[in-house]
């Protein structure tokens, strides 16, 4: 999951308009006496993550002379609404890799080929079970899982012992006193958050709860817990040591500018971003980042969510490239290949054949296999993705001041009862 802002999004329709030609509708790869062109939409980060993309599939081409691919990357938050649009037009790409939360919603909308008994899933037995689960609708599997991820408390260490810390916080109120340390012994912040939904979630789990309960189908997210998790979380925003809350659009690249170059001593994050970290000043020697698991709230409960990203096929394709697809996604999840993206892109793996000696190496790696355990999957709820939409628009008002937390719970209660109309409130 990777919810920061990316390429403009005029270039990116620009583009898109130019390649949004899957499903076989591409004039010059329907020729049965030529290659067959199919068409990928990447979501990942374009500048650390894409060119190990790219390299793949130039790979997987010489390897597949009947086969071409035409890739185009797409800023990850523009991508599910840009699908969902291209595929009701029967316009959308043969392959997207989707966010894990879209794989079931797009599966629900027939936008997915189901990919049980295919090449694509000829090694399923080798992926992590609750990774092919996520990817499953109604019984039927819709995606191959291409990498997994979940957030964790990074870190910098040197900061940190500047400050007299010895280990990371174990819960909020510990962050909250650490990062006062930090600011009195060193001048910088100690913690920096987030006001995007999908970092809050973690605050949830640690009171115990969600923003819906999907086996009682009741929304949740204005419980007397839930009100209390985002009370923590607000109170992160103010305080010694504590920068306040950032509701421009830029916040993402704030937060991570800031923290790389030794500003911050503490951010949430997900392992998309440890290649950048390594670019920055303030982690040029890689053993300064740490990496622990997220701080527990008053119930003793610690974790985030379980994020990643599936290879899923377009239904729309005609058989020809669904065929080529169908190829291509078995290459990229391969063992072979998520080994490769594992070691230059510091992504974790789905599958166990995945982890050689020398990806279990990377410190990155290892620092959030470390935290996976204690990951939430999410609820077997289609639209459950979607739910993050409405808070999103509240948590920036709230946290700046614009709106009471109240006020902001219940605008989001009322939101997402229109999207799960038959939960109850």
């Amino acid at each position: 999951m990777r919810r920061g802002i990316a390429a403009s999004a005029l270039v990116a329709s620009l583009a898109l308009a130019a390649t949004a030609c899957g499903g076989g509708s591409s004039s010059d790869s329907g020729k049965s006496d030529g290659p067959v062109t199919i068409t990928w939409w990447d979501t990942s980060n374009a500048t650390n993550e894409a060119p190990t993309y790219q390299a793949l599939i130039k790979q997987f081409e010489a390897a597949n002379k009947n086969i071409k691919v035409k890739y185009v990357n797409v800023p990850f938050d523009q991508a599910q609404n840009k699908f969902d649009t291209a595929a009701g037009s029967k316009g959308a790409p043969d392959v997207l890799r989707s966010e894990v939360g879209w794989t079931p919603a797009f599966a629900k909308k027939g936008y997915f080929l189901p990919l049980d008994d295919t090449e694509a899933l000829a090694d399923q037995a080798k992926f992590q079970p609750s990774l092919i689960k996520q990817a499953q609708y109604q019984g039927k599997t819709y995606g191959v899982p291409l990498v997994t991820d979940t957030l964790a408390l990074v870190y910098n260490k040197a900061l940190f012992k500047k400050a007299g810390i010895t280990e990371a916080p174990k819960t909020w109120d510990e962050l909250k006193s650490d990062a006062a340390k930090v600011q009195a012994k060193t001048g910088q912040f100690g913690y920096w958050g987030s006001t995007q939904a999908y970092y809050a979630q973690s605050f949830l789990y640690g009171e115990g709860t969600d923003t819906v309960d999907a086996s009682a189908k009741k929304i949740t997210v204005d419980s007397a817990a839930a009100k209390k998790a985002y009370g923590t979380w607000l109170s992160t925003f103010s305080g010694k040591g504590l920068h306040k809350a950032d509701t421009t659009a830029d916040a993402y690249a704030h937060i991570q500018d800031a923290f790389v170059n030794g500003k911050v001593a503490a951010i949430i994050q997900g392992p998309w971003e440890i290649t950048n970290f390594y670019k920055g000043s303030a982690f040029k020697d890689k053993s300064n980042l740490g990496i622990a698991t997220v701080p527990a709230g008053s119930s003793g409960k610690a974790g985030a969510p379980t994020g990643g990203h599936n290879l899923a096929v377009y239904a729309g394709s005609d058989k020809s490239h669904q065929e080529a697809a169908l190829k291509f996604v078995k290459f990229m999840t391969s063992a072979a290949s998520q080994e490769t993206i594992a070691l230059k892109n510091s992504t974790l793996p789905t599958r166990e054949d995945a982890y050689t000696a020398q990806v279990k190496a990377d410190p990155g790696i290892a620092g959030y296999q470390a935290v996976l355990p204690a990951a939430q999957p999410r609820p077997a709820l289609p639209e459950y993705s979607s739910l993050w939409g409405p808070l999103d628009t509240e948590l920036p008002k709230i946290a700046g001041g614009k709106e009471s937390l109240d006020k902001g719970l219940s605008n989001a209660e009322v939101a997402i009862a229109k999207l799960v109309p038959d939960f109850s409130k």
